[in-house]
């Protein structure tokens, strides 16, 4: 299962994520996502935290937040960080421990690629929102983990090949090392309209859509996205939790 691949690289990750300007968040995500995030309402989730980055910068900017994670090992970084750790649960995305309503803002950056049920989770997203409430994601985008490079002269111009289908659902494991540091990132491939069906079917309209490159020109991904920011409001009444198993 994915949770158990998080679980179990968990120490390598708190230190990746936590190596100031070494991971994407700091290069690629940050300056582009806080902006599509509303302004602090009640209550914003973050499923998915990881370590906490992402919540210690909404806090940062008046945000009430709580986080959750699968992990013990995450949950427990994210609380105890010197810098303003906040509040977070252990928890499964897919059965969220908090009540109907909740919340007006849920923020899952860079985590439903990794989530074992991700229609479940989405479909919890929407029970724990208030109607009108914005959800804002960020995933791995599905060209990028659909194919792969081929070695090329110009390292802007190499192909990008699509491997298998690109409508398959797949595990990966990618492992990288950059640094001194090394993570194997564990997700699921899957194509574009799994998540756009997910998200329709727990009662969300999308308002907004950033795919995110390289800026650089000398790099292989100017040309093609690396991920996918997404923001989402809460059209319809949220399903009635006691149909949940």
């Amino acid at each position: 299962m994915l949770r158990d691949a998080w679980n179990t690289h968990a120490d390598e990750w708190i230190s990746w994520a936590r190596t100031p300007g070494h991971d994407s968040y700091w290069r690629f995500h940050r300056d582009a996502f806080l902006p599509l995030v509303p302004s602090p309402g009640r209550l914003t989730l973050d499923v998915g935290c990881g370590e906490g980055r992402l919540g210690r910068d909404l806090a940062r900017i008046g945000h009430r937040v709580v986080g959750v994670d699968s992990s013990l090992t995450m949950v427990s970084a994210a609380v105890t960080h010197a810098d303003a750790g906040g509040p977070a649960v252990v928890a499964d995305a897919a059965a969220l421990p908090m009540p109907d309503a909740v919340a007006d803002c849920v923020v899952a950056f860079m985590s439903l690629q990794d989530v074992d049920a991700m229609e479940a989770a989405l479909a919890e997203v929407a029970r724990v929102l208030f109607v009108g409430g914005r959800l804002v994601m960020a995933i791995t985008h599905p060209l990028n983990t659909a194919g792969r490079f081929l070695p090329g002269p110009v390292e802007a111009e190499r192909p990008f090949v699509v491997e298998g289908s690109w409508f398959e659902r797949r595990a990966i494991a990618d492992t990288c090392e950059r640094d001194g540091h090394c993570m194997t990132f564990h997700s699921e491939h899957r194509p574009l309209h799994d998540y756009t069906d997910a998200l329709s079917s727990a009662g969300f309209v999308i308002e907004r859509i950033h795919e995110v490159g390289d800026s650089d020109p000398n790099s292989k991904w100017s040309r093609l996205p690396l991920f996918l920011h997404l923001r989402a409001v809460l059209f319809a009444p949220a399903p009635d939790a006691s149909n949940r198993d």
